[in-house]
């Protein structure tokens, strides 16, 4: 009997010791991923800091504005039209506005960040 139990024990470790390298292998490449499309240097971590501090990343921000690029244009059309759609008095989501506005700031923030970068002709 005290044999089983012990089997089983040692089999319920190798499990639970084989799911977390697999999560940690998955983590590992995770944020490699994240690294590589965030630029890597003073450019990614700025991106990442920008991140962190919006909560949202350009990716999502673009989605929810449903913009391809950064067009000021299109993003301040897209916002106005989405803000107004969302908004609580109308029946709207304050939730799904407050998203947007999140969206605008964060993509405000790249456009500004690009703009400084940029070399002055």
């Amino acid at each position: 009997m005290a044999k089983h139990i012990a089997q089983i024990i040692i089999l319920g470790a190798q499990v639970v010791g084989r799911a977390f390298a697999r999560a940690l292998r998955q983590e590992f490449a995770a944020s490699q991923e994240a690294a590589r499309r965030g630029g890597g240097g003073e450019k990614g971590a700025s991106r990442a800091a920008a991140n962190a501090r919006t909560g949202i990343t350009i990716e999502e921000a673009l989605q929810i504005l449903n913009v391809e690029k950064l067009d000021p244009e299109q993003i301040k059309k897209n916002y106005e039209c989405l803000f107004n759609a969302n908004d609580k008095a109308k029946g709207g989501s304050f939730y799904l506005q407050s998203k947007v506005v999140r969206a605008k700031e964060r993509l405000d923030q790249e456009l500004q960040s690009r703009t400084e970068t940029e070399p002055s002709s």
